[in-house]
């Protein structure tokens, strides 16, 4: 295990989980505005009524690191209902699954991403990804904020975890 990761990764079934989000696309040099959108989402989804049932999340729809991100900021709740047109936000659901998933110190960056793609390599694991000409497109590639920032102003102490959904068969 490298230094990023500060837990041992492990692989678990999930069970589709509905949520509400915003959807940008974004380069590596803007990232933090889709980021910076989850307060903002929690706090619309709070003047709906609606309460958050886990941790908010980056949900990775497709990379091209020289070029656009697909990116959504999403909160899970336990049941999606219609939102007003005017919300901002989406419904969707994660899609269930085999999911490896491990926890880092700080901010998943490209390093901590690459370590985790070859530490899963290493154990036989593949993740659900497809190359296309537009990027890598993800069946589910998520970063789930497990501090929070406005608590904890330095990223150095934060944890994040990272959960990818696992290929079919891998």
């Amino acid at each position: 295990m490298n230094a990023y990761l500060i837990e041992q990764p492990t692989v678990s079934v999930r069970d589709e989980q509905p949520y509400v989000g915003v959807s940008r696309s974004v380069t590596m040099e803007t990232l933090h505005e889709i980021a910076d959108l989850v307060p903002w989402a929690i706090g619309r989804l709070a003047g709906l009524g609606i309460a958050p049932a886990g941790p908010p999340f980056l949900r990775y729809h497709v990379i091209d690191m020289k070029n656009l991100l697909e990116v959504e900021a999403g909160v899970p709740v336990a049941t999606t209902r219609e939102l007003p047109t005017d919300s901002g936000l989406s419904a969707g659901v994660l899609p269930g699954g085999r999911y490896l998933t491990a926890v880092c110190a700080g901010t998943a960056d490209v390093a901590v991403t690459r370590d985790f793609l070859e530490w899963a390599r290493a154990h036989g694991m593949e993740w659900d990804r497809k190359e296309t000409p537009s990027g890598d497109r993800w069946g589910c590639r998520l970063e789930r904020f497990l501090t929070n920032p406005a608590e904890e102003p330095n990223p150095e102490k934060w944890r994040t975890e990272l959960a990818f959904r696992l290929a079919d068969g891998a």
